[in-house]
């Protein structure tokens, strides 16, 4: 069983950018694959970035390509995937949650997720 735990959602204009950082608990956990995915109002949920972490091979949805990007980041007991992004727009504000033991950009039966966490944007 494994903890996640999303953090860095807030409020910006169109254009700005956030980081989103999700903190795995317990540290030693190693999924295969961990997705953020986002869910909107009145909107089905999609995944928008992955990373396999044993390569580092990513997919994104074509929506953020290039403006958003995942990472993972394991060191000095602490295990963290991370979601920078760019040049924000309004039809990005969402629900933002990381998942863990997810194929790409679904999730799977046994997916683990976090909380959430928000994400607005104003144009």
């Amino acid at each position: 069983q494994v903890h996640l735990v999303e953090s860095g959602g807030g409020s910006v204009q169109a254009g700005g950018s956030l980081t989103l950082s999700c903190a795995v608990s317990p540290p030693t956990y190693r999924a295969y694959c961990m997705t953020w995915f986002r869910q909107a109002p009145g909107k089905e949920r999609e995944g928008v970035a992955a990373i396999y972490t044993m390569g580092g091979t990513t997919v994104y949805a074509d929506s953020v390509k290039d403006r958003f990007t995942i990472s993972q980041a394991n060191a000095n007991n602490n295990n963290t995937l991370y979601l920078k992004m760019n040049n924000l727009k309004p039809e990005d504000t969402a629900m933002y949650y990381c998942a863990a033991d997810t194929a790409g950009l679904a999730d799977r039966s046994f997916s683990q997720w976090g909380q959430g966490t928000q994400v607005t944007v104003s144009s």
